[in-house]
């Protein structure tokens, strides 16, 4: 296992375990992440553990013009039940995604440490939140990394039922509009893959992460 330290540098990816892990360790400053993120790279560690970087193959994505929206889906979202923003509530919805109570899981992983390293990125217009409204209260939403060709989701929270499949429907049409080649949701799930989203090898993943045009 690949220990980091002060140096802001990771080994490759086809060093990963068969997991996903890439290294162990490091901190969480805003120089790291960055160079995690652009590598293909992103931490995913439990309250008071050593911080892990994770790259696992294959790798779930979002292809924006895959988003998939269901019958009923376009219902909801034609009666205009929610209201939906770009990047104005950032904190609050890190926040919620940190206490949201989530099946199979007991805690977050969504530290202190690591609302206030997004909070830093969010700041410098890199880390982007979508807001789901209803009746004036923050009721879902979803954030992560922006890297300008690519969105790198790191957590969506509902707190009403559609909530979060709307922010995420959301984000994939803005990002359609505005040519974004992926939307990383880095591991599968049901929920994801209900969506369109899709795995693909991970060397696929790093190829369109390098490409910028």
């Amino acid at each position: 296992m690949f220990f980091l330290t002060n140096e802001i540098i990771f080994p490759p990816v086809e060093n990963a375990t068969e997991d996903g892990v890439v290294a162990m360790g490091g901190d969480l400053s805003v120089e790291r992440l960055i160079e995690a993120y652009r590598q293909g790279i992103f931490p995913w560690f439990d309250q008071g553990s050593m911080i892990l970087w994770w790259s696992p193959d294959p790798r779930m994505v979002l292809f924006p013009e895959e988003v998939k929206i269901s019958k009923s889906m376009r219902s909801v979202l034609k009666k205009e039940i929610f209201k939906i923003t770009f990047n104005t509530a950032f904190e609050d919805v890190i926040e919620n995604c940190a206490k949201i109570k989530r099946q199979d899981q007991n805690g977050t992983w969504i530290t202190d440490d690591m609302q206030e390293a997004y909070t830093k990125l969010h700041k410098m217009g890199i880390a982007k939140s979508v807001e789901v409204w209803h009746e004036g209260k923050l009721v879902g939403g979803l954030y992560g990394v922006d890297l300008g060709h690519v969105f790198c989701g790191e957590s969506m929270f509902s707190k009403m039922s559609n909530a979060s499949k709307a922010a995420f429907i959301f984000l994939a049409n803005k990002l359609k509009t505005e040519n974004y080649k992926l939307i990383d949701c880095q591991i599968y799930t049901d929920h994801l893959k209900s969506l369109g989203a899709r795995e693909i090898p991970r060397t696929d993943f790093i190829e369109i992460l390098k490409k910028k045009d």
